[in-house]
């Protein structure tokens, strides 16, 4: 069922999406065309092209400023469209608000955690389920319970007292609770010691098992294309490279502009 929200986006009213059809397969899931987006007079997005296939995690590779957060807060509905288009779920996103684009399952996980500090770890859980009628069901709180448990320790304790891991945790806990089919990450290694950064990107890799498809933009290029199956290359808002996440590691342009190496 439709109707449109008077603001250009024909809003769909859909069943929830249950984890046993999260099934990957080769259909088209997310296609972004000749995509211009940017900040009052500054064009960011010089008209990228990408794709990502339901079950995939692609990665976002590029310098500070080529343009990778925008791409995702464009996706996201906070940033305009100027030209181009964004289709997801061959339903096309040009005018829907952010909420609007999260009920029908892009969800995002933004630069710098941005919970909410004078919340509790729950009361912020329940922050990301608002858009889903009841709430959310017991089974998603052990879903996120179960992937971070610390979160379960730490219910009744505000969010802004966590550790940087922690809040990064609640984060995408929450995220998750608007049970998305597209996961959006904004550098979710920023600031985190090593070993915290392997455990977040182990429950990424476990989320993306349980179904989860994910964009995901990471200055930790090596991890970003541990983790990815395929991957784009933006520059000055142009994508200049774009392949499987082994070959980019392979690639010359990619070792010597990202790993260090001559």
């Amino acid at each position: 069922m439709t109707h449109s929200t008077g603001d250009g986006c024909a809003k769909e009213v859909a069943p929830e999406v249950k984890p046993s059809s999260l099934i990957p397969h080769p259909s088209s899931f997310l296609k972004v065309s000749s995509l211009r987006s940017g900040y009052g007079p500054l064009e960011v997005l010089k008209g990228i092209s990408l794709r990502v296939e339901q079950g995939e995690i692609v990665t976002l590779l590029g310098a500070n400023g080529a343009g990778k957060s925008t791409t995702l807060m464009t996706l996201s509905g906070v940033n305009p469209v100027r030209s181009g288009s964004i289709r997801f779920e061959e339903r096309d996103l040009a005018g829907c608000p952010p909420d609007e684009i999260v009920r029908r399952g892009i969800v995002q996980v933004p630069e710098g955690r941005r919970i909410f500090p004078r919340l509790t770890v729950r009361e912020n859980l329940e922050m990301g389920a608002y858009s889903r009628a009841g709430g959310a069901p017991r089974a998603e709180w052990d879903r996120v319970f179960g992937l971070f448990p610390v979160l379960r320790d730490r219910q009744g304790q505000l969010g802004g007292t966590l550790s940087g891991g922690e809040q990064q945790m609640l984060a995408v806990a929450r995220a998750l609770m608007a049970r998305p089919r597209l996961l959006l990450l904004d550098e979710p290694s920023l600031g985190l010691a090593p070993l915290v950064v392997r455990k977040i990107f182990d429950g990424l890799r476990e989320i993306n098992r349980e179904g989860v498809t994910i964009l995901l933009v990471e200055q930790n290029v090596r991890m970003a294309l541990g983790l990815a199956h395929r991957g784009y290359v933006l520059q000055t808002g142009e994508i200049v490279l774009a392949d499987t996440s082994e070959n980019l590691l392979q690639s010359p342009e990619v070792r010597k502009a990202y790993l260090g190496e001559a």
